[in-house]
Order: structure tokens, then sequence, then C-alpha cells
């Protein structure tokens, strides 16, 4: 049987799964809201299906996947809401994955969390989140569908490293005291999710991030002595001036363990901690400079 995943908002984390599965001989179909990013992900051997003009249920009737990405908006999912009984009517589906986020558990003074740590996000982004979980974990259940959720650390990769703006000299190093954030590498996620697929856990919840939570005006620094650049200036905090958005993310402190994805999946980090990611994406930079 021909493998078929079935991308609700194919974006970055998605692209990265479907690079591993493409090679394999799946067949993967994404969604986009964008005609331009359609044609994008036509090229990179995506199926292309745009929200609000195609119709998405002869795609989904053939999926054997689902990979759930699209953000929640204040009254729910949205493609949970538009799409449940194709969802349900899909006779060969055995796998759902939703891209959940960390923000879920929120502040934590710096302590750690880890998937059994009760849901009390800081955000509204975090609580949208939690209440998604739910939604899904609900349907799932009612539905006797495999649904797994990931909860990701903040996220980085090719296209979203810190270099860019080091170089350009726009690169901060905010210090609060005691923040600490945990990331994961793009190519990690990839390759949790596709552990998942070929482990299935009705239920599982799994935590997505490296094994070295630290504050962000260290990675800054790391990447600027990659770079043999000078070190931007360190500003506080209470006085630096962000906008609401950026703000809104140093609301929350924690540490992520991430144990799940090692003992249940059998995951080995590709970039356990940020200085060997941040170190490869230079050397792929480079490489292509």
């Amino acid at each position: 049987m021909t493998q078929h995943l079935f991308s609700f908002g194919h974006g970055y984390s998605a692209q990265a799964l479907a690079a591993r599965l493409l090679p394999l001989g799946w067949h993967i179909t994404g969604t986009t809201r964008s005609a331009q990013k359609a044609l994008t992900l036509r090229e990179t051997g995506i199926t292309p299906l745009i929200l609000g003009r195609d119709d998405l249920a002869p795609a989904l009737h053939k999926a054997t996947h689902l990979l759930v990405s699209a953000a929640p908006d204040d009254a729910g999912d949205p493609m949970l809401r538009d799409w449940a009984d194709a969802i349900v009517q899909a006779p060969k589906l055995g796998w759902i994955g939703y891209l959940s986020t960390t923000g879920v558990y929120g502040d934590h003074a710096g302590g750690w969390v880890d998937e059994s740590t009760p849901l009390t996000p800081a955000t509204k982004r975090g609580r949208m989140r939690v209440a998604a979980e739910a939604e899904w974990t609900e349907f799932a259940q009612k539905k006797s569908l495999t649904l797994q959720i990931f909860r990701l650390a903040g996220i980085y990769g090719p296209d979203r490293g810190p270099f860019a703006k080091v170089r350009a000299g726009t690169a901060r190093r905010i210090v609060k005291q005691g923040q600490v954030f945990s990331r994961t590498h793009v190519a990690d996620i990839a390759q949790v999710l596709h552990a998942s697929i070929a482990r299935p856990n009705a239920g599982a919840v799994y935590n997505v991030c490296d094994d070295d939570p630290a504050p962000p005006q260290d990675v800054i620094a790391y990447a600027a002595e990659l770079l043999g650049l000078p070190l931007p200036p360190l500003e506080a905090f209470e006085t630096a001036d962000m906008t609401p958005m950026a703000r809104s993310f140093y609301a929350e402190s924690k540490k992520v363990r991430n144990m799940r994805i090692k003992h249940e999946l059998g995951v080995t980090l590709i970039y356990p901690d940020y200085r060997r990611g941040l170190e490869a994406l230079l050397a792929l930079e480079t490489g292509k400079a």
C-alpha cells in the first residue's frame, strides 16, 4: 500500500518530515493558503491544495497518515472544525500527529517540566493550544483514531538560525534574570515524527526538544563567536525596546525534559544541543556560499 501523508498547514516542520519521506516513496499532500507557496510545494514533490479554494476530501480519503501543524484560532482548531467528517471517513488513516508547543506548560521559573506536568499556559497562544489539544484528543477518542501530540520547543534550522541577524548587526542579547528556553532543530522534529509513524501509540504525548535548555543570550553569543564577530551588547529585559509579541516570549521560563522520545521512540538526537546545531547550520550556509 502506498503511504500517503496529508499535511494540514504544510509549513517548516512538515517540509522537514516530507524531505525524509519522499525518498521512501511516500505521496504527500500539503495544504497552504497561498497560490505562490503552492507552486513552491509542487516543485519539491508535494501535491498542494489551497485552503478555501480546493476540495480536500478526496485527498483526505486516500490518506494513511495525517499531520496537523496549522495554528488554532479563538474558536478552536479550524482544520478539525471544517474537516472532521472527512477525517472520520478516511478508511486507511492509521496515524494522526498534532504539532503543539511546550508553551502549554506555562511558566515554571526555570524549573523542569515533562509530559505529565499540568498545563498552565501563561499566554493566549498557549491557552489556544491547550484547547486545541483537548479538542483533538476528545475527537480521536470518540472516533477510535490513533492520535499523537508533539509539544515542540523553540524551532531553529536552515533559514531560521541567528547568523543573518548577527552578521547584520541586528541580533540582540536580551537578559532576563533566570530566563531559560528549550529549543529543537527542525531535523530532530522530523526524525521524531518519523519514529512515531513507525511506532504509533494512540494517545501518546511527546516533548520534542534538545538536551540543553539555555538562556537566549547564550545562543546569540555562540553564533557571534562562530562567525568571529563582536558579541552584541547585553540589554536588560526590563528596559529593552521590544514589541509586545517579542516580550511575550519571555513570559515563560522552563526546562523541558525529552526522555520519552528516547525511551518510547528510540530517538537519538541529531543535534542534542544548540552548539552542535549552530555549527551544522553554519557549515551548511558556508557550503552554499
